[in-house]
Order: C-alpha cells, then structure tokens, then sequence
C-alpha cells in the first residue's frame, strides 16, 4: 500500500469518485465523512466522522497522512443550519488548511469551481474565490483545481433523469434559465466534465511536482448551452431528444430572493450561474498532466442506463 492521503467529504458525489482512484492505486485513504462508506477493508480506508470545524476530527484524520485533497463545497445554502457559502467555502477551508499546518502535511490539493474569480456576481464564486487566497498563502504545497459542471452516476444527473423520463416537472419538457423578457435568449453555456475524469485528476497531481503552486481549469472538451446539454443528455438516457422549456432568468432570480427557491428547488447563485460562459484555458492542464478529459456524450454513455 503506497501513501495515505486525508480527504474531505469522502462520502459525497466527487469524493467517493476520488475515495475509489486512490484506493484503486492502492493509496491509504482517511476519509472525512459524514456518512459511512460501505467498504470491508478497514485497513485500506478509515472513516473519520465529523466536520470541517472539528479539530480534532481533522487532527485524527491528517496525522499521518502525506497528503490532503480538500472537496468540501456546497451549491445550496441553508442560514437556518449554519450552512452558508462564506461558512463553508472560507471559513470551511481555512479549518482544513490551519489543520494541514498544524499536522506538518504539506501537501495539499483543493477543489474550486470554473469561473470563481475575485469580482464575480454570485456568492458562491467569490467565496470560492476567497478560499482559494487563503490556500494560496498558507505556505503548503497546493495544486487549485477548477473542476466545469461535474457530472457522474448520481448528483445533479439524477434530475436531470427524472425531466428526461418526465417524472419531475414541468413533465413536458426539460427546463432552463433563459435571457431576456421571456426567457429565449441565449442562456449560458457549461463544459461538463467527468466525475471520472475529476477523480483521475486530483489523484494524479499528488506526486507530480510540476503542479505545485498552479491553479488548473479541469472542464470537458465540449462546450454547451443548457439546452443543449438537456437535448444531448436526454439522448443518451431516454434515447431521443426531449422538449426544452426556458424559464426567465429575470423572473426566477425574482422568485428566489423572494424566498420561494427552496420551494422551486433552486437559490439566486444558482440562477446567475447558469447565465455565465466562463472562459477555460485547459492547455496548462494537458502540458503538466499529458491527457485531456472525455466527451460528454461518450462518458455520459457509461452510466445513463444507471441513473
């Protein structure tokens, strides 16, 4: 068994992709997590129940580790719960990074979000935005990784199952977020990368030297409007293209800071993010790591039957 490595949210949609390219490599993995991983190796994988703002949950997790990979992130905030963007991101981050310090483990690799940058609309990208300088100071060995809309067999792919088979509203089509008055203007575009590919990533940057102290884009090769997206991915699950249906962005952004997106099951970030088209540069990550990441459709392939 080569090295063990800390990882955040071990048993969400990303980590448990991250959790099984280590263990297949045949690193020890602590995990953070807050449910269990159903696995019989013990030795092989060791859950650490707790938090981000548990020290010594972090401590018991980070000593003896060579490395950290940070995934911890939400897209849904809940003030209520004390789950919000700068709780989670930020102060989230620092938690780990301070604990990385603290442990002596220098090695640390986190987890971003295409578009973050310091002037950005949403909340969400300028939290992001704020723990990426704290790591990027913290005097550890980091590699930033800025993953597009990640896809897998779970996660958001699983509504996006449901509209395609029509068991989730609006039943008669697949909806989006649209500019302009009624909503059919261009709406933004995505570049979906693989859960797969993503794990494969972040795993790889651990013994290459040449990432240390850079900041990556990790985003698929094909760039898409929601549309699109809906049309390409219904394909593949229900085997033809579904109806999409645009919904204002005006509007919907109105709902959500009313208070009603929790109802309608989106947030405003969600709503501003989706009229972004974040401009990705993947050739530092192709000349430092010699691949690039799958297609949508051909890696949508592998699990669409699943969902």
């Amino acid at each position: 068994m080569g090295m063990r490595v800390f990882v955040t949210g071990g048993s969400g949609f990303v980590g448990w992709h991250v959790v099984r390219e280590l263990l297949r490599r045949e690193y020890g993995v602590n995990a953070l997590v807050h449910r269990k991983i159903v696995r019989a190796d013990r030795e092989t994988i060791r859950e650490i129940p707790g938090d981000l703002f548990n020290p010594s949950s972090l401590d018991s997790g980070i000593r003896g580790s060579e490395a950290v990979i940070h995934l911890v992130g939400i897209i849904d905030e809940k003030p209520a719960e004390g789950v919000t963007f700068q709780r989670i991101h930020v102060d989230g981050t620092r938690s780990v990074v301070d604990a990385a310090r603290r442990n002596g483990v220098k090695r640390f690799i986190h987890m971003s979000a295409s578009g973050t940058r310091e002037n950005a609309v949403s909340e969400y990208h300028r939290t992001k935005w704020q723990a990426e300088q704290y790591v990027r100071a913290s005097g550890l060995d980091w590699t930033i990784f800025r993953p597009g809309f990640i896809h897998g067999k779970g996660g958001f792919m699983l509504q996006e199952a449901s509209w395609a088979r029509k068991k989730a509203m609006p039943f008669f089509a697949m909806p989006y977020f649209g500019a302009g008055l009624l909503g059919l203007r261009a709406s933004g575009s995505i570049e979906p990368v693989c859960a797969l590919d993503v794990s494969r990533a972040f795993v790889d940057a651990i013994d290459k030297p040449q990432t240390i102290g850079k900041t990556y884009d990790l985003v698929g090769p094909n760039r898409m409007t929601w549309p699109e997206f809906h049309r390409a991915a219904s394909t593949q699950i229900v085997g033809k293209r579904r109806l999409t249906a645009p919904v204002p962005a005006w509007f919907a952004l109105l709902l959500a800071n009313a208070g009603l997106g929790p109802l309608l099951g989106f947030n405003p970030d969600q709503v501003i993010m989706s009229q972004e088209a974040p401009a990705s540069d993947m050739a530092p990550f192709e000349q430092d790591f010699g691949w690039k990441p799958n297609s949508f459709e051909s890696t949508l392939a592998l699990y669409a039957s699943k969902l």
